[in-house]
C-alpha cells in the first residue's frame, strides 16, 4: 500500500464511518478497486478505526466529562444509568467478538469470498441492501411517528426531560424512570440496539445505519440517539485494537501498525471523522435518512451486478 492510497482510504474510512452507509463495506470496496485487499490490511484496519473512535471522542467530549463526573458521586444517578446501558449495549458484540471472530474475519477475506461466489465483494453488495432496507423502514415509522405525535414532540420531551429531577421520596423503580425518560433510552432498548451493533460486523452492513434504524424502530429518542450509537462503539473497537497490539508484541510484525501508509490512513480518518461526527450528529436530529437508503441501495445493486457484468 502506498502513502496516497492510506490517505484515500482514511478519508473513506472516517466519512463513512458515521454516515450510515458501512465504513467497512466502502473499505473493502475502496481496497478490492485500488488492488489492497487482504490480511496484510489488519493493521491498518485497526488505525483508522481507532482514529474515528477518537474523533467520537472529541465530538462528545463535554457530555463524556460530565458522564466520568457523575460516576465518582454517591449514589444511583443518571450518569450512572447511562453507562450501564452502555455496558448493556456492549454485550452482544462481546459475545460475537469472542465466539465468531474467525467466521467474520473469513467474510472480510474477499479472494475467498470470489473463490465461492465469484464476486468478491457480493457480502457488501447483500448487506448494503440490507442497511438500505432497514434505513427506509425505520424512517417510514418515524415519519408516522411524527404525523401522530408532531415534528417537535420529541425535542419538546428532551426539553422536559433536562429539567426533572430526582427526590428521595421516589422509590428506586420511579427513580430508573427518570432516568430512562432523561437519557431517552431503556435497558431493552440498549440491548436491542447492541444487537444491531453486533449484526454490523459484517462488511457492508452500516454499524451506524443499522443502530440508528434500529433505535428509531425501537422508539428511542431521536435527539439522544447520535450520542448512544456512535459512543457505544468506543469500547468494543478500542478492546479490539488493544487485543490486536499484544498479539503484535508476542511476536507478529509491529511495524504494521507504524508504517507511512497507515499514518497517513490514521490523520485522514481522524480528520474526516471529525467532521463526519459532527454532521451526522446534527443532521439526524433535524433530518430523515431517505437519501442514505438510496445510496445504499444503489451501491448495493451495482457490487452485486457490476462485478458478474465485466467479467
Amino acid at each position: 500500500m502506498d502513502w496516497w492510497q492510506g490517505l484515500l482510504l482514511g478519508l473513506v474510512q472516517g466519512i463513512a464511518e458515521f454516515l450510515p452507509i458501512s465504513s467497512s463495506g466502502h473499505l473493502t470496496i475502496m481496497q478490492e478497486v485500488l488492488g489492497v485487499s487482504g490480511k496484510g490490511n489488519l493493521g491498518f484496519d485497526i488505525a483508522v478505526h481507532v482514529a474515528t473512535v477518537l474523533s467520537t471522542v472529541l465530538v462528545f467530549w463535554k457530555s463524556l466529562f460530565g458522564i466520568s463526573k457523575g460516576l465518582f458521586t454517591k449514589g444511583m444517578n443518571r450518569e450512572k444509568d447511562y453507562v450501564l446501558k452502555l455496558l448493556i449495549s456492549m454485550i452482544p458484540i462481546l459475545l460475537v467478538g469472542l465466539l465468531l471472530k474467525d467466521f467474520v474475519e473469513k467474510i472480510f477475506d474477499t479472494a475467498k469470498v470470489a473463490q465461492r461466489t465469484g464476486n468478491g465483494l457480493l457480502v457488501v453488495g447483500i448487506c448494503l441492501v440490507v442497511t438500505a432496507v432497514l434505513l427506509l423502514v425505520s424512517e417510514i415509522i418515524s415519519a408516522v411517528r411524527d404525523l401522530k405525535h408532531g415534528k417537535d414532540a420529541e425535542e419538546k420531551e428532551q426539553k422536559i426531560a433536562d429539567r426533572m429531577e430526582v427526590s428521595e421520596k421516589m422509590t428506586p423503580a420511579e427513580r430508573r424512570a427518570v432516568y430512562t425518560y432523561q437519557n431517552g433510552i431503556s435497558y431493552l432498548q440498549a440491548f436491542v440496539v447492541g444487537i444491531a451493533q453486533s449484526f454490523a460486523v459484517l462488511p457492508g452492513l452500516s454499524r451506524s445505519g443499522s443502530t440508528i434504524a434500529t433505535g428509531l424502530m425501537s422508539k428511542v429518542r431521536r435527539t439522544s440517539l447520535a450520542q448512544f450509537v456512535f459512543v457505544m462503539v468506543i469500547v468494543p473497537i478500542l478492546g479490539e485494537a488493544f487485543l490486536e497490539l499484544i498479539k503484535g508484541f508476542s511476536g507478529a510484525d509491529m511495524s504494521m501498525f507504524f508504517s507511512i501508509p497507515v499514518l497517513c490512513g490514521f490523520l485522514a480518518a481522524f480528520v474526516s471523522g471529525l467532521l463526519a461526527c459532527g454532521f451526522m450528529v446534527k443532521l439526524l436530529k433535524k433530518f430523515r435518512l431517505w437519501g442514505f437508503a438510496v445510496y445504499c441501495f444503489v451501491a448495493g445493486v451495482l457490487c452485486i451486478v457490476l462485478p458478474y457484468a465485466i467479467r
